[in-house]
């Protein structure tokens, strides 16, 4: 394996956002995570930059099914047949039939939903392939607790493509945030992920949003804390209004630019993910 190759999708027209990654792989050039079909574009000439069209890439390796990581994976199948997309077993069906997903995804997102990802479209059977512990070369394992659905895989190098289950670090900056949308975000689950994560050690965490971290421990210790500050804080009683204002503070006090966060990682978003987990523990505890 090489050092991993960042290809930066300008989603919204915004830098240091969302990410895509270029892998040389045993089996030739691969992609981990692919980005929404409105980033197309960016990733086309991302790929110009290193030599390559969309037709040399013979693998996609998804960490999961969300739209800014997954989104265009239908589309580039049908420009690329010969792709071959890998996913967690959980997430593949959503691939096949995407309908479910993009009702609920538009649900969330109501009007905005067609600027912000584009066509959702489906991803033929035959080029769907559940992972397993190791594929093409990296090794391969669950890491529920921002999605259930979420897979991370490690190379020999100790590069870990980490997806969003080791949060949000716009590089680079050096705060650490986890996103937790619905519809389920799982506390105790990610922070078993983060042990997990931790035990195994890598070099460097491949992050969507955004950028190559090069130390992995204080990252995932910074995102252990910030976990279960804003868990005690939405279950504390804290409103939308309030956990957002909360958060924008505590960024604004790093110096972070909140622009780029506010396109990274909505924290409406991520209120309502909380929010439902909190509701959820709440209720099975009576």
């Amino acid at each position: 394996m090489t050092k991993p190759e960042l290809i930066d999708l300008h989603h919204q027209g915004h830098e240091r956002t969302v990410a895509s990654y270029l892998l040389d792989t045993d089996d030739g050039p691969a992609l981990f995570d692919c980005g929404p079909t409105t980033t197309l574009a960016a990733l086309r000439n991302g790929l110009e930059q290193h030599g390559l069209q969309l037709t040399d890439v013979r693998h996609l390796l998804l960490s999961h099914i969300h739209l800014d990581h997954a989104g265009a994976a239908g589309v580039l199948v049908r420009e690329n047949p010969q792709l071959q997309v890998h996913v967690s077993e959980i997430g593949a069906p959503h691939l096949v039939e995407p309908e479910r997903l993009e009702r609920s995804a538009r649900r969330l997102y109501g009007d905005t939903f067609d600027t912000l990802w584009g066509e959702l479209a489906p991803v033929p059977q035959a080029n769907v392939h559940v992972v397993g512990d190791h594929v093409l070369g990296l090794a391969c394992f669950p890491t529920p607790g921002h999605a259930s659905h979420h897979v991370c895989y490690l190379d020999r190098d100790g590069t870990l493509y980490a997806g969003d289950a080791a949060g949000v670090r716009i590089q680079p900056g050096r705060a650490v945030l986890p996103p937790t949308p619905p519809p389920d975000f799982d506390l105790e689950r990610w922070q078993r992920t983060i042990e997990d994560l931790e035990r195994r050690d890598p070099e460097r965490l491949a992050l969507i949003h955004f950028g190559v971290a090069d130390d992995p421990q204080r990252h995932l210790a910074e995102l252990r804390l910030e976990l279960y500050d804003w868990a005690d804080f939405v279950r504390g009683g804290a409103g939308e209004d309030e956990f957002v204002a909360y958060v924008r503070a505590e960024l604004a006090d790093s110096g972070e630019h909140l622009e780029d966060w506010d396109t990274a990682m909505p924290l409406w978003q991520s209120y309502q993910g909380l929010k439902r987990w909190a509701d959820l523990s709440a209720a099975a505890a009576t």
